[in-house]
């Protein structure tokens, strides 16, 4: 079975900046990377029966419509042991406070330090085996 990483953004150039960062591990196929436009999206494909093992969620905070905020109790109802690091261009105190009062078990800010990301990934991946 393969792990799967979902982002949750609506910025159409996330998925880009992604797959290049973590090119080699995906074409070594350490993990699969998926990408939700939305949070709604993102909802739903959480909802439904997968293939892979889900090992973590990265959302970003600010979307139009849901917000990831809005988006984290629905995942911890579905889902509550989902791993979801949110991501944000404000990291003031408040923002991470609600956050973390929301269920996420981190918050990155922009732009994403990929070094710091890809040791989560590792740490991830190393706990499913």
């Amino acid at each position: 079975m393969s792990v799967l990483v979902l982002v949750v953004d609506d910025e159409p150039d996330v998925e880009t900046l992604f797959r290049q960062q973590f090119r080699r591990d995906l074409k070594a196929q350490r993990f699969i990377m998926d990408f939700a436009g939305s949070a709604a999206d993102a909802l739903t494909r959480i909802a439904r029966p997968v293939e892979q093992t889900l090992i973590l969620i990265l959302s970003d905070i600010n979307m139009p419509g849901m917000t990831g905020l809005e988006m984290l109790p629905k995942v911890r109802e579905m889902r509550p042991d989902f791993p979801i690091i949110m991501i944000t261009a404000y990291g003031d105190p408040e923002t991470r406070r609600k956050a973390m009062e929301g269920g996420a078990t981190g918050l990155l800010t922009k732009p994403i330090d990929f070094t710091l990301l890809r040791e989560e990934i590792d740490r991830r991946l190393g706990q499913g085996n």
